[in-house]
């Protein structure tokens, strides 16, 4: 009988704040595009004597995610030397958090696709400076230090992931919640946020863990699931072959998809931590965090909750919805103003805002169509000024031209016809000049209902009201 396993895997994540300085001194801490080496100082490259001072916008992006993640927060917590040598790590050292870190525990709850809900535990929440960045040119190993003291929060779960779809989603739902506290661009082509995998497998039915073995290098989260299946699958082959899984790290190749032995894997004590002596302890204040908690919007989770029990949404639409910040305050503030029906507004959101953002790559806040111009467009199309096909028409008018809807209605004369002679003299010229489709329709075709009046909203250009051209068809059609 073929034995059974259980993957078991913990995520460390590194998350670059956001912050216009670096973590201890003043330099631009954002180089992406930027000539290398060109945003460095005395401090950030390490040099004898420079002394750090702590950003206080760092302290307050990582009680923000402290809180997100109902962590407990450390009110006094300090700085410590890890000590290692890299060449692109100029002091010999990173000042990080060990002994006592900004946050501890917490939890963080996130919805698979198939809406099952994973609770993942946290360890725990730490302050840091990056290092720098090493390219291999042949022979030649070239050191940018730009990325030297940009301001990180490494964030590491409790081993409570037990597949490479729930770390995926993990990530995926981690990055929507850093954008939406607008704390971190979280764009991992540009290691914004970085994760390591800690992958052990042991048989179905143990209590206890296996070993574990450490992926490095990830910077997708597509790779992030190849990666975490991939090392699984090796630790199963190597126990069905009677070896023992030895505690490595690995270094995950993106171009040629592989999984590759870096090292055996440190411990705590390989890096010999020692408090940072040049930077003060964080104290925070309790008026300081409160002010905090102040910022602190309605998280994704919540609001989709919501938008489920109080807005009447379905489920689907709600998670849609709450994909991103900019797309949830939209359609709020279409729903404030319509002061209508919110499933019809997330059906125009999703299916015609929405496409729009999809086609040009723009986020919501970046379109010119507003949440004011929605609900008139959907307004327009309730009190039958226009008809539906005219205002997803108009919604593409409004981001192309920045115009008002009525305006444009107005200016194209795209306002619905309700004149009953107009309407009525059309469809008996349709009628008259289609005997055939005619004589169908009266011998028991009645689907052809339809035909005949697309046939009259194309002679009228979309602008007869569709349910009078097609009572009056339904009479002259029945008509002897």
């Amino acid at each position: 009988m073929t034995q059974e396993y259980i993957a078991t895997i913990g995520l460390e994540t590194h998350i670059q704040l956001n912050t216009n300085t670096k973590a201890f001194c003043s330099c631009k801490a954002d180089s992406w595009g930027d000539a290398p080496n060109t945003n460095i100082c005395p401090i950030c490259t390490g040099q004898p004597g420079a002394l750090p001072s702590t950003n206080q916008a760092m302290v307050e992006k990582a009680l923000m995610l402290c809180l997100a993640m109902n962590s407990d927060i450390n009110m006094d917590s300090f700085f410590d030397r890890k000590n290692y040598l890299y060449a692109d790590l100029p002091g010999g050292y990173q000042v990080t958090q060990n002994d006592r870190s900004i946050g501890r525990g917490g939890y963080f709850d996130f919805l698979m696709d198939d809406g099952r809900e994973v609770r993942c535990h946290i360890h725990n929440l730490h302050m840091e400076e990056d290092a720098g960045k090493t390219k291999n040119e042949g022979n030649i190993r070239l050191i940018d230090m730009n990325r030297c003291g940009v301001p990180l929060v490494e964030m590491v779960t409790m081993p409570d992931l037990h597949s490479a779809d729930e770390a995926a989603t993990y990530l995926t739902r981690l990055r929507q919640l850093l954008r939406w506290l607008g704390i971190s661009e979280a764009n991992m082509e540009k290691a914004h946020l970085r994760c390591d995998a800690n992958v052990s497998i042991a048989p179905k039915g143990s209590t206890e863990l296996g070993k574990k073995c450490e992926i490095k290098n990830i910077n997708s989260i597509e790779a992030v699931r190849m990666a975490i299946n991939y090392e699984i699958e090796r630790q199963i082959r190597e126990i069905n072959a009677g070896n023992k899984i030895e505690q490595w790290t690995i270094e995950w190749d993106n171009d040629t998809q592989e999984l590759r032995k870096m090292r055996s894997k440190e411990t705590a004590a390989d890096y010999r931590y020692f408090r940072e002596p040049n930077l003060m302890p964080v104290h925070i204040s309790e008026e300081f965090l409160e002010s905090i908690k102040n910022k602190m919007p309605e998280l994704p989770i919540q609001r989709r909750e919501r938008f489920i029990s109080e807005m009447g949404l379905p489920s689907y639409d709600a998670t849609v919805l709450t994909a991103d910040r900019d797309t949830s305050d939209f359609f709020e503030a279409v729903c404030n103003i319509y002061d209508g029906d919110n499933k019809r507004v997330s059906n125009w959101m999703m299916n015609e805002v929405l496409r729009i953002t999809n086609e040009t790559g723009c986020a919501v806040s970046e379109l010119k169509i507003t949440a004011q111009d929605l609900a008139d467009i959907i307004h327009m199309v309730d009190q039958k000024t226009i008809n539906t096909t005219t205002g997803k028409n108009l919604v593409d008018m409004v981001q192309s031209s920045g115009k008002r809807p009525q305006l444009l209605v107005e200016e194209h004369g795209l306002g619905l016809v309700s004149d009953d002679s107009a309407i009525r003299a059309m469809c008996t010229k349709i009628v008259s000049d289609n005997p055939k489709e005619a004589a169908s329709y009266r011998n028991g075709k009645e689907s052809l209902i339809g035909w005949f009046v697309g046939q009259v909203m194309r002679e009228m250009r979309g602008k007869a009201d569709p349910e009078k051209a097609k009572a009056i068809l339904l009479e002259l059609l029945k008509a002897d």
